[in-house]
């Protein structure tokens, strides 16, 4: 894989996050459920300063970004806090692999944002609830 596709990749995973952090945003109570409301909005947040910064290091490189697509596929119920926090930590181990892929095919700069959006990806799990990781984003090669 090139950085330019593996950066095109990571795109494509945070226009993914945004979407379903909206769907998911829409299905949660900041009354009823402020934590898990904060934490979604951060997430959201985060991920759209990461789809803007990957999308301005495509175009310093001369190649057009990735587009979003139409809708993206929720992976499970959203009826319930549980539904919610699950469809959350799927988003986040999505973005956990693509972010050490795109570690390992970058360099310098790239790389240390890389590195950087995986330590962030792996905290955002531990308070979505999930147990720590060695190596968030690698289970399939633990």
């Amino acid at each position: 894989m090139t950085t330019v596709d593996a950066l095109q990749r990571a795109l494509s995973a945070e226009h993914a996050a945004l979407y379903l952090y909206g769907v998911l945003g829409g299905r949660t109570s900041a009354s009823a459920e402020p934590a898990l409301s904060a934490q979604l909005v951060e997430a959201y947040d985060w991920h759209r300063a990461r789809r803007d910064s990957l999308t301005a290091v495509l175009r310093s490189l001369g190649e057009t970004p990735v587009a979003a697509e139409v809708a993206y596929a929720v992976s499970g119920p959203t009826d319930t806090v549980a539904g919610v926090r699950s469809v959350a930590v799927d988003i986040e181990n999505a973005c956990a692999q693509i972010c050490a892929d795109l570690v390992a095919n970058t360099v310098g700069d790239q790389r240390l944002a890389a590195a950087d959006a995986l330590l962030d990806t792996g905290v955002r799990l531990t308070t979505l609830g999930e147990a720590p990781t060695a190596l968030p984003g690698l289970s399939e090669y633990a």
